[in-house]
């Protein structure tokens, strides 16, 4: 097996060291540092995404999976401008207003970072105006909300309003999540897309921006 292979053998395998040693070694041995990122750190969660659509991995080994692909793109970042990283889309994220809850977005935004898309992250509580400032300064082309509880579900719709009411609506995708959101729910607010879960985000997040 390739050194690449190797590596990506251990982010699936979520060995943190191992990602480390390995990403520094392919480093030192002069590979670019994109089919680093590509084959090695992002080909690792490659592996993860359609076991645990499977069942066969739950979200504590696909955190550890992904944690373990931040590790090695901590030790390539630094190699590789900003500009020439291929980001395959960005996207702004938060939980709405009202709202605390926040390892199902980070589970979200490991996800999606690991697909290959740029995440900025709002944090929790967000109000609506918060995600309409976040448009203007970033011009992500998907927006994704995230609440947790029902009675902030329709701060959602609210935070939709609001991006309507700044003209801003047409410029953006909008995904939504959460344990008490469902299909109907985000048909009913005029969402454009709805993750069941974090593999089910990027998926959505994938096609929204293939259309």
């Amino acid at each position: 097996m390739s050194k690449l292979n190797n590596l990506a053998e251990a982010v699936f395998q979520g060995d943190f060291t191992e990602v480390k040693n390995l990403t520094q070694q392919l480093v030192d041995d002069g590979v670019d540092p994109l089919i680093i990122i590509n084959e090695g750190l992002i080909g690792g969660m490659n592996i993860v995404a359609p076991k645990f659509k499977a069942g066969e991995m739950f979200v504590p080994e696909v955190m550890k999976s992904a944690k373990a692909m931040h590790i090695g793109m901590e030790v390539v970042k630094p190699l590789v401008a900003e500009s020439d990283i291929p980001y395959a889309g960005k996207v702004v994220i938060g939980t709405v207003a009202g709202d605390l809850h926040d390892i199902g977005k980070n589970l979200v935004i490991m996800i999606l970072e690991s697909g290959g898309f740029k995440v900025i992250d709002l944090g929790v509580d967000v109000p609506p105006e918060g995600f309409v400032e976040a448009i203007k300064k970033h011009e992500p082309q998907i927006v994704g909300m995230s609440a947790l509880l029902t009675t902030t579900m329709m701060a959602m719709k609210d935070t939709i309003n609001a991006i309507e009411k700044a003209g801003l609506r047409n410029k953006v995708k909008i995904v939504v999540g959460g344990a008490p959101i469902s299909q109907d729910f985000a048909n009913e607010i005029g969402a454009d897309g709805y993750g069941a879960d974090a593999m089910a985000a990027k998926e959505i997040c994938s096609k929204l921006l293939s259309r």
